[in-house]
């Protein structure tokens, strides 16, 4: 009976030990069925994360791009100037007003934004000071992708006549552009079309040429129907190993300024006797230039740059007082003038970081007249708009790093004479200095 108990004890311990193999197998299984199905969700997870850091990438990407080809840029010209009389009438910076002869002015304030897609391009450049806002530029640019070489530019931007032009005001050594250029082409720019042609590499890679046509009045809007051509042939040749570089260029500008109903256009160009003709719609606007850069360096003293400019032709006026080119229709009569122009400016490098700078300009607004014969003869209609001017400019230039430099300038302007002339019987007195800081970023 024993025996019988202790196998029954036996069995059922087997039983029960088999039992427990069975229920810890199912556990262990349904644990490793878990577990697999977590990994394969944590893979699937990780994997949406990585899709979704790779979007994110791209996209990031894609607008570093696109900003990459957005490049802002800007300066300030904070200036304080004094001159030699109260309201001295001025070309270093506008007219001093009634009473003033000395002022701090800001005399640019430039942003400008470039938005460059490799063969099309974007500008847009504003002026703010404390005369106000104005715009400088505002044009598109296409690059033909197969040479390279030809390009059309469209809106409002420089006018490709000369060298000191386009040369920036941020990178100008004396504060200010000639009389000559400030007469000619007031503000610089003007709203038009224009083809560029310059190859980048290759035998014609000397070779530049910029031209188009234009409104003729500035940066402002359409009066007259009439397009002015206006057009530059540059040359470029760089001799390494000498250590010079000779730029030169020819300018054109063929345009006519509109007569007013009722209004007489003279020709003034005899001390007795201007011509009148009222049967002629058009008075000419010529002009023909010659423009030279000179770049070489010196042993001890270092590099200096050497330019100069030419400019003859015919200019119409808008008054015996005044021989600037009009930027808006003209409602009285109209003085065509010959005129005659030129400057001389060296520039030499002190060291790395100072520049003395000495530039000489004439300015003859009437080169068929001079001295007493103004204000001689009424019928001449000779005025102050035929006054001849020189300007000898003095200057330093100091670095003080790559985004501050400051300019220390004198400019002494002799005016020509005449006794039959009034205002005009003695040089006047338009001396001017400038103390200039600019910022450039």
């Amino acid at each position: 009976m024993k025996k019988n108990f202790g196998i029954w004890k036996m069995r059922r311990f087997t039983r029960l030990f088999l039992l427990i193999l069975l229920f810890a197998g199912v556990q262990i299984f349904a644990q490793e069925d878990t577990t697999s199905t977590n990994v394969e969700a944590k893979v699937e997870e990780i994997k949406g994360a990585l899709d979704g850091l790779n979007e994110s990438y791209l996209e990031t990407k894609t607008i570093v791009d696109a900003l990459k080809k957005i490049k802002i840029s800007g300066y300030v010209h904070a200036q304080y100037q004094s001159a030699q009389r109260d309201g001295a009438a001025s070309y270093a910076g506008g007219n001093f007003g009634a009473g003033i002869h000395n002022r701090y002015t800001v005399r640019r304030g430039r942003l400008k934004v470039a938005y460059d897609n490799d063969i099309t391009q974007f500008v847009l450049q504003i002026d703010a000071t404390e005369k106000g806002l104005g715009l400088k530029d505002a044009y598109a640019m296409f690059k033909e992708p197969w040479m390279r070489t030809f390009g059309l530019k469209a809106g409002i931007f420089d006018r490709p006549f000369g060298f000191e032009i386009s040369y920036s005001s941020s990178s100008r050594e004396s504060p200010e552009r000639t009389r000559l250029f400030q007469t000619l082409f007031p503000g610089e720019r003007d709203l038009g079309a224009s083809l560029e042609i310059s190859q980048p590499e290759g035998d014609f890679s000397f070779v530049n040429f910029k031209g188009g046509f234009f409104a003729g009045n500035g940066v402002n809007p359409e009066v007259d129907n009439q397009k002015d051509f206006i057009g530059r042939l540059g040359f470029s040749f760089p001799f390494y190993e000498e250590n010079l570089g000779i730029d030169f260029g020819l300018s054109t500008y063929i345009g006519k300024v509109k007569r007013a109903d009722g209004k007489t256009i003279y020709t003034v160009n005899s001390a007795s006797l201007a011509s009148a003709s009222t049967s002629e719609l058009w008075a000419d606007r010529k002009y023909f230039g010659f423009d030279l850069q000179v770049y070489y360096s010196l042993p001890v003293l270092g590099g200096f740059t050497l330019r100069s400019e030419v400019i003859g032709g015919d200019q119409a006026g808008s008054s015996a007082n005044s021989s600037t080119s009009p930027t808006s229709l003209l409602t009285g009569d109209i003085y065509q003038r010959n005129f005659l122009g030129y400057y001389l400016m060296y520039v030499q490098n002190i060291g790395e970081q100072n520049q003395f700078v000495a530039k000489y300009d004439v300015y003859d607004p009437n080169s068929d007249v001079a001295g007493n014969e103004v204000g001689a003869v009424a019928a001449a209609r000779l005025g102050s708009g035929d006054i001849k001017y020189s300007t000898l400019g003095l200057g330093l230039v100091h670095y003080w790093d790559d985004n501050i430099k400051f300019v220390f300038y004198y400019d002494i302007v002799k005016n020509e004479t005449s006794k039959n002339l009034s205002g005009f019987t003695e040089d006047l007195k338009d001396n001017v200095f400038t103390l200039r800081m600019q910022y450039k970023f």
